[in-house]
């Protein structure tokens, strides 16, 4: 068992128990955006919370094993064809340049870590139409001279 058949269990475990991503993070007291991508093998979890994970969704233990196995992060480097993601691709696609500009103004010559790093996705509504926020929030790590 590895982790892309731990997260077709648990996409599959969602979909016919008709739950949540927020309601299975709050299950196992985690926010929903980590759990969500532990879930889908890009983070492990601590033992104890892939232990309730697993019990909450009624899994094999094997697969609490797993999810707390360390993970290789890769990703496709072509651009993604779904329309929520590619949207996502497009804005560091525009923005990217200007997101780190502003990050060196602010900061200096360094970059904001995605390992001390949270998440948080709301719907706001908005009388225009309601809107997605997704505020980051990652450590500022300075690039040392040497």
């Amino acid at each position: 068992m590895n982790k892309t058949d731990v997260a077709e269990m648990i996409v599959e475990k969602k979909k016919t128990a008709g739950l949540t991503w927020e309601g299975i993070a709050e299950a196992i007291g985690m926010s929903p955006v980590f759990t969500t991508s532990a879930c889908l093998g890009m983070n492990s979890m601590p033992r104890e919370k892939a232990d309730l994970l697993v019990k909450h969704l009624a899994l094999p233990q094997e697969a609490a094993v797993v999810l707390a196995e360390f993970p290789t992060k890769m990703f496709s480097q072509t651009v993604p064809t779904d329309p929520c993601i590619y949207r996502l691709y497009e804005i560091v696609g525009v923005y990217g340049e200007t997101i780190k500009e502003l990050i060196q103004e602010k900061g200096g010559d360094g970059i904001m870590s995605a390992i001390d790093f949270e998440m948080y996705v709301e719907k706001v509504p908005d009388p225009k139409g309601d809107r997605i926020e997704v505020k980051m929030s990652g450590k500022f790590l300075p690039y040392k001279a040497w």
